[in-house]
């Protein structure tokens, strides 16, 4: 019995594989591999035998503010407020009553409930994470493959590209 990743193996190659990539050049930032690819590019060079990719992968959370019981009432309130309307919407399609009433209740009514549900949630983290925050996730390194029968011709043009002198062993 085959599963799908035999099945995958044999059937169409995946867009971001190659099939024997060599290191053409590591640069410390996106724009700079972007840059090196898009010149490879003007110079007629087989761009679809290239890949990027991003290595040393960072998680970076930013902090946006404390968490409190109001602005955890006040993001459950909203979030439930879209909720009823989204479903208040659906139910004047299937009332009689006035679609401003059906709307108002709905509405309200997903406030409420976003309200406790919210405070409830924040309740059981018992104060083990009160802060709000973004996370990303971000390569501090770009390194740029080529396939190994076009490597060499790269290599060459790459040279050619002022400032921008290719170090596969980096």
């Amino acid at each position: 019995m085959s599963g799908p990743s035999a099945a995958g193996r044999r059937g169409a190659t995946s867009p971001l594989r190659l099939e024997f990539p060599q290191s053409l050049a590591v640069y410390d930032d996106y724009a700079a591999a972007q840059k090196a690819v898009d010149f490879l590019s003007d110079e007629h060079f087989p761009v679809e035998n290239c890949l990027i990719v991003g290595t040393d992968l960072k998680r970076i959370e930013r902090i946006t503010g404390r968490l409190t019981h109001s602005r955890v009432a006040l993001g459950g309130a909203a979030s439930g407020a879209w909720l009823g309307l989204f479903i208040g919407l659906l139910f004047t399609f299937f009332t009689e009553e006035s679609a401003f009433t059906t709307i108002l209740s709905t509405v309200l009514f997903g406030a409420a409930f976003g309200i406790v549900w919210g405070l409830i949630g924040y309740a059981m983290t018992r104060g083990q994470r009160d802060f709000q925050s973004v996370t990303q996730v971000v390569a501090t390194r770009y390194e740029v493959l080529v396939e190994h029968k076009v490597a060499a011709q790269a290599r060459e043009l790459l040279a050619t590209l002022p400032g921008a002198l290719p170090n596969p062993f980096e």
